[in-house]
């Protein structure tokens, strides 16, 4: 296990302690702040498509951007729920992520705008991005995809919402899930791990972890919700397949090995990557200066998802 950060996180580690945590700042200001760092900025890393569509959802339309990758024939579709505690960001915020998870994956990658608390609290994300990939498993042939093989992957928050569809789907008979992508996830709200204390500070303060969940429940009961803490599930038999992605100086660090361990308990084949001297939010860090080891987990969770659609 590494004993400090590297020094990219560490660098931006010294550069966040000099600004105000955005969750003290109304829910705006906060999502202005997290737009402005995560802007894509420079040439974007091509791709062979980009497009925006509107998925139908229960009374609204749901904005989407396909990233299709280079690759020969109907490509297995990949439905990318980007993180920020279900209160920040969006499709813009997400574009370099969502561009080189396409390329790495050769997937055609739908990035899904859902909707934010706390204006739309639980379970209107979920349900966006359940919808989604209902669209993706009926619909994505027009526009290059496979609809026979869909995936559902994020980060942080998105990889919440991705284990959440996976299980909404068993158990509501919905789209088959081929596949799931969970990176830094945020699986069990009501519980207390090890690391939350030991890395509280490393990006992520248990302030904001509380800020999080205060706007996207209603009801603190909520949490409980396996939809919502999927590590709570009675069961996690017979989801799809997963690769599980964390980080060592990540608050969030316990609670996604103890769902890679639920997942294989249950027997779901996962693979585990573990980054020992990354912070939560190492896997976005892809703009010039890119992390070396951002790059790095993009193409392990690329390796794992082609070797599946193989």
């Amino acid at each position: 296990m590494a004993s400090e950060p590297h020094p990219d996180a560490q660098a931006m580690l010294d550069q966040l302690a000099e600004a105000p945590g955005l969750h003290t700042l109304p829910i705006e200001v906060a999502r202005a702040a997290h737009r402005d760092q995560n802007l894509p900025q420079g040439e974007p890393e091509a791709v062979a498509a980009v497009e925006n569509v509107v998925v139908r959802g229960e009374g609204h339309g749901i904005p989407v951007r396909l990233y299709r990758p280079a690759a020969e024939g109907p490509r297995p579709v990949l439905v990318w729920a980007h993180g920020g505690g279900f209160a920040l960001g969006d499709v813009d915020t997400e574009d370099v992520t969502a561009r080189a998870v396409a390329n790495a994956t050769e997937c055609v990658v739908a990035s899904v705008d859902y909707r934010l608390a706390p204006e739309h609290p639980f379970p209107a994300a979920l349900r966006d991005v359940y919808d989604v990939t209902e669209w993706a498993a009926e619909s994505a042939d027009a526009h290059g995809g496979d609809t026979d093989r869909v995936a559902v992957g994020g980060t942080s928050a998105g990889a919440a919402l991705a284990a959440g569809v996976t299980l909404l789907a068993r158990d509501q008979a919905g789209p088959d899930v081929d596949y799931q992508v969970l990176v830094c996830p945020e699986v069990a709200y009501e519980e207390s791990f090890p690391s939350h204390e030991a890395y509280d500070g490393y990006f992520l303060t248990s302030e904001m972890l509380q800020w999080f969940d205060d706007l996207y429940f209603d009801d603190p009961l909520l949490g409980n919700n396996p939809y919502a803490s999927p590590l709570v599930a009675s069961s996690h038999a017979d989801l799809p397949p997963a690769t599980v992605v964390t980080a060592g100086f990540d608050p969030l660090q316990d609670e996604g090995e103890a769902y890679a361990d639920a997942l294989a308990d249950d027997g779901v084949a996962v693979e585990r990557h573990h980054y020992d001297d990354m912070i939560h939010p190492f896997f976005d860090q892809l703009q010039e200066p890119e992390w070396e080891r951002a790059r790095e987990a993009v193409a392990d969770v690329g390796g794992d998802v082609r070797s599946h659609f193989a």
